[in-house]
């Protein structure tokens, strides 16, 4: 006796609706990382502010146009453009080496 096979029809209809559900899932998940990216940019700028307050005496009684062109004046100096420059390079190795770090674990 032959098994019982579920019509091409309705496989078919069962497979657009895995599809549906599938690109849902990953609607979903893309707009976590939004919500998870946008989260982290509004914590960074709320500490980097903090750390600015905290620095400039006065900062509360400053414009953001002052706070801006105190900035500006202080990142214009070659020496701190160049402190800078170190301090991006020194985190990029970082992240490289933790890259390869978490690549070497994940890999048995």
């Amino acid at each position: 006796m032959p098994k019982s096979k579920i019509p091409i029809g309705e496989q078919i209809e069962k497979a657009k609706v895995d599809i549906k559900q599938r690109e849902n899932q990953l609607k979903t998940l893309i707009q976590k990382k939004k919500n998870l990216e946008r989260n982290a940019r509004t914590r960074r700028l709320i500490e980097r502010g903090a750390i600015l307050e905290s620095l400039i005496e006065g900062a509360l009684d400053l414009t953001n146009e002052q706070v801006k062109a105190l900035l500006q004046f202080a990142l214009a100096t070659v020496s701190v453009r160049e402190m800078v420059v170190a301090f991006i390079s020194e985190n990029n190795a970082t992240a490289t080496e933790q890259d390869s770090a978490s690549q070497s674990t994940e890999t048995f």
